[in-house]
């Protein structure tokens, strides 16, 4: 053995000895398989899962699991959009999209200053929608089920989180009952609108489309806008008629008062942060 072949097999022995106890290699880790077991027992085609995983696109998402763990709302910076700049770009999206607002105020009485609104709030106007995959949101989070793969996310975390170990499964066990009627929500969506869940893309907690809906909202409450015949979150109409139709569900009605409009918007959001901001967006637009 040479010199230089010494000082590699030495500096490899070292890094493998440096690894934190508990946290596998990335070979050793199966992330998914049982994941894929407890969807295929759940009556999902086998074939259609094995494939599903399969795909190169597919991986699970430390970095985006550990988000649930240290991520706060009260530090977003809702304040931004009430700036003039993005109360001008709310103005003009509502002349561009008169008259998908307006049709979906005629169905669900939600008036289209809020559907603006939130539009602006969630994605910038359908301009800033997130860079995950969902298929790899829920399915890391389900994953967190699995003892093995739950042990290796908190030694990558530890460090980076104020919860305990204790906390931290704990909220892991929640979070991983969520996320595995959320996966199995976007996989019946996915289906029945014919979209390839490999493309569908959203934020770390697996918000998608412009109006940035969870799968079982989706499934439940997302509409046809343009009439095409299939419910595309990416497209304005869609998105638009699907606000609407969310707001509706939670209480919207045609003249509603501004309590009960607080306590609508809220449902989207469950953060008073978000509903002030909201309305104080609406009170702009009407200005």
């Amino acid at each position: 053995m040479s010199l230089k072949q010494l000082r590699w097999t030495v500096l490899i022995l070292l890094i493998a000895l440096a690894r934190p106890a508990g946290i596998p290699a990335a070979d050793q880790t199966d992330y998914f398989g049982s994941l894929q077991k407890r969807l295929i027992q759940d009556r999902f085609s086998a074939q259609r899962i094995s494939a599903l995983y399969q795909h190169p696109s597919v991986a699970f998402e430390t970095r985006g699991v550990s988000l649930y763990f240290i991520h706060q709302e009260s530090k977003l910076n809702y304040d931004q959009f009430l700036e003039p700049g993005p109360i001008q770009r709310a103005k003009t999206y509502m002349v561009d999209h008169q008259p998908a607002l307006i049709q979906a105020e005629q169905a669900f009485g939600v008036h289209r200053y809020v559907i603006t609104a939130i539009l602006l709030v969630e994605t910038r106007l359908g301009t800033y929608v997130g860079n995950r995959l969902v298929l790899n949101t829920f399915s890391s989070m389900a994953a967190l089920a699995d003892p093995a793969v739950r042990g290796a996310v908190w030694n990558e975390v530890a460090g980076t989180t104020h919860l305990t170990k204790a906390r931290f499964n704990a909220k892991a066990d929640q979070k991983a009952r969520w996320a595995y009627d959320e996966l199995k929500a976007f996989l019946a969506f996915t289906r029945a609108e014919n979209i390839d869940p490999h493309t569908v893309v959203g934020s770390y907690a697996g918000a998608m489309g412009y109006c940035q809906f969870l799968p079982s909202n989706a499934l439940k409450l997302a509409r046809d806008g343009n009439g095409d015949g299939r419910i595309d979150l990416f497209n304005h109409a869609d998105a638009i008629m699907s606000v609407a139709s969310y707001l509706n569900r939670h209480g919207w009605h045609s003249g509603i008062t501004r309590e009960k409009a607080y306590k609508s918007v809220y449902h989207y959001n469950h953060s008073k942060y978000y509903v002030n901001t909201v309305l104080r967006i609406v009170d702009a637009l009407k200005g």
